[in-house]
């Protein structure tokens, strides 16, 4: 026997329901189930992982903040050693 259901109403942005659309009919899933299994997932991070390391899918920034995150992605600064390392492979080196 199938658990009982309810239904929820949501407000999204028609960019949000856009995607939502073309996922659902491109892996041939239902909305209401891709939108179920997303939101059980959500919440199942929010309660497993701590807070800092949940990272919002869209961010605010003070008008300066994102002046200086658009001027490092125009210019990034060049990697440093240590990150060298970090996104180096078991085998050797990450430049390759």
């Amino acid at each position: 026997m199938p658990a009982p259901q309810t239904q929820i109403s949501a407000f999204i942005s028609a960019d949000t329901r856009a995607l939502l659309e073309q996922y659902a009919e491109a892996h041939g899933v239902k909305k209401a189930w891709l939108i179920e299994v997303a939101l059980l997932h959500h919440l199942q991070a929010l309660k497993e992982l701590p807070a800092d390391v949940i990272i919002p899918p869209r961010l605010v920034l003070a008008r300066a903040s994102a002046e200086r995150v658009l001027q490092r992605l125009a210019d990034p600064e060049a990697p440093t050693p240590a990150m060298w390392a970090l996104f180096a492979d078991e085998g050797g080196d990450a430049r390759r």
